[in-house]
């Protein structure tokens, strides 16, 4: 990361540190997370930078490449993305961490708005950077709690916390099966033969204009409804309570219930190294997604339907919040190249979009890289 220590350099004046944290792609378990639930994402290479130094005065002065702008952050920030910083900075702050100066200096080759936690990135990327900088030592699983706070509190997205903890627990060549009620997590070795590769719509979402928060709420109308956690529902007491509950409640809660129940027979099979019955699982999940979460959109569907069609495709399905982003697929490796090729094509011409398709390799979580 030499250019980015030498632009850091120029704008600020000193070397930094730096230090970095993944994007994520969700192999199974949507909309599970903020229910108590359970997934299974995977980090990936594409990740936020950020370049930090102390200061001698208590700024926090911030450079966006993404958006090509300097902020000075204050209490009151509307801008979208300097308010993930802020928030971060307020939550450590009210954990214990000193106010501080800093000069942070932010890159990402995350896409934003696709889908692949870029805001998550940024939060633990800063998160660890300020922790860094001023010598308070917190578990990474509290690090990612604080910056679950900070996109509450700061960004109004009600979002579960596997993104920030996949951004911090995240291994190489592995997915991570998380209980996000206990928070007790697994790492499952992927098959060396079979590669992650992230689809791009194109179409942008932002879920805190979405129907994101709407969703959760029709969750915990269900959960009020059946008197606990849609964790702890069994498909049997739903189904006996289905007639007292609105048809798009009882649906909502359905995919929980079944997604649930998806994640624990997709660890199974990952361990068992069946990833054929892996892939069953994903497109199981998608359809769920599609007609009972109604999370999908025109453009999702005819990219899983394309990758549904070609060989070596072992599964694929929508991955992230919805309404748009990508898909995650599990594609074997010597189809890669073919597959790229024949989405790109086939999507195009059905939407007028021209997809970007990523390979991604699993890769570990927060770390300082230099």
């Amino acid at each position: 990361m030499i250019d980015l220590k030498r632009r850091f350099k120029e704008l600020f004046g000193v070397w930094p540190r730096i230090f970095r944290a993944p994007g994520r792609v969700n192999l199974i378990g949507e909309h599970t997370d903020y229910n108590d639930g359970f997934v299974m994402p995977v980090a990936i290479h594409l990740s936020t930078w950020v370049a930090a130094a102390p200061r001698l005065d208590c700024k926090l002065v911030v450079h966006s490449e993404s958006f090509s702008e300097t902020l000075v952050l204050g209490d009151a920030v509307e801008n979208s993305w300097s308010r993930y910083v802020l928030g971060v900075a307020r939550v450590l702050e009210g954990m214990g961490c000193s106010p501080f100066g800093a000069n942070l200096l932010i890159h990402t080759d995350l896409p934003i708005g696709a889908g692949l936690s870029s805001s998550a990135a940024l939060e633990v990327a800063v998160g660890y950077a300020l922790l860094s900088l001023s010598g308070m030592v917190l578990e990474l699983t509290d690090l990612a709690g604080a910056c679950q706070r900070a996109e509450h509190e700061f960004a109004g997205v009600r979002c579960g916390m596997m993104d920030q903890m996949i951004a911090c627990h995240g291994g190489a060549q592995h997915a991570l099966l998380l209980d996000t009620r206990s928070l007790e997590y697994e790492l499952l070795p992927l098959p060396d033969d079979v590669t992650v590769v992230v689809s791009n719509t194109r179409v942008k979402h932002d879920l805190a204009t979405t129907k994101y928060n709407t969703r959760r709420a029709e969750c915990e109308t269900a959960a009020r409804a059946l008197g606990r956690s849609l964790r702890d529902v069994p498909s049997s007491d739903l189904e006996k309570s289905r007639m007292g509950l609105p048809e798009n409640i009882y649906r909502r809660a359905r995919h929980v219930v079944t997604e649930n129940a998806r994640v624990q027979c997709a660890a199974v099979a990952l361990k068992n190294k069946n990833i054929d019955q892996f892939g069953r699982l994903m497109y199981e999940s998608h359809r769920s997604l599609r007609d009972d979460y109604e999370v999908s959109c025109r453009e999702l569907d005819v990219m899983v339907e394309i990758a549904s069609s070609l060989d070596g495709v072992v599964g694929a399905r929508m991955t992230g919040g919805g309404f748009g982003g990508c898909t995650v697929n599990l594609v074997r490796k010597d189809r890669v190249e073919d597959f790229q090729l024949v989405l790109t094509g086939r999507y195009e011409k059905a939407t007028g979009l021209q997809p970007e398709v990523y390979v991604c390799a699993a890769a570990p979580g927060v770390e300082e890289v230099s």
